[in-house]
C-alpha cells in the first residue's frame, strides 16, 4: 500500500503581509470539497468556497457543465478540487 504523500504550501493572507503555510496533498489540491458545501450566487452563475488566505476558491456553473473540477483562488496559487455529479449541476440549474 502505497503512503500519503503531501507537502506544504507558502499562501499570503489577502490584505496584509502576514503568509501562512498550508498542506497540500500529493494531487496538489489544498483540498478536495463536496460540491454541496461551496455557495452558489446565481446572478453570476460561480461557486465559491473560502480560500485560508482570505479570498475565496472559485467556479462557474458553465466551467463546471463542461467537465472542470478544479477551482482556483485568484489571490493565491492554492486549488481546490470539486466533487460532484451531473445531476448535482442539474439541481443547481432547477433551483
Amino acid at each position: 500500500m502505497a503512503a500519503a504523500v503531501s507537502s506544504s504550501a507558502v499562501v499570503k493572507v489577502v490584505g496584509t503581509e502576514e503568509e501562512i503555510t498550508v498542506n497540500v496533498n500529493d494531487k496538489g489540491f489544498y483540498d478536495e470539497v463536496e460540491i454541496e458545501d461551496l455557495e452558489f450566487d446565481e446572478d453570476s452563475e460561480t461557486f465559491y468556497y473560502p480560500c485560508p488566505c482570505g479570498d475565496r476558491f472559485q467556479v462557474t456553473l458553465e466551467e463546471l457543465k463542461s467537465g472542470e473540477e478544479i477551482a482556483r483562488c485568484p489571490s493565491c496559487s492554492l486549488l481546490i478540487r470539486i466533487i460532484y455529479s451531473p445531476e448535482d449541476l442539474e439541481e443547481v440549474e432547477d433551483e
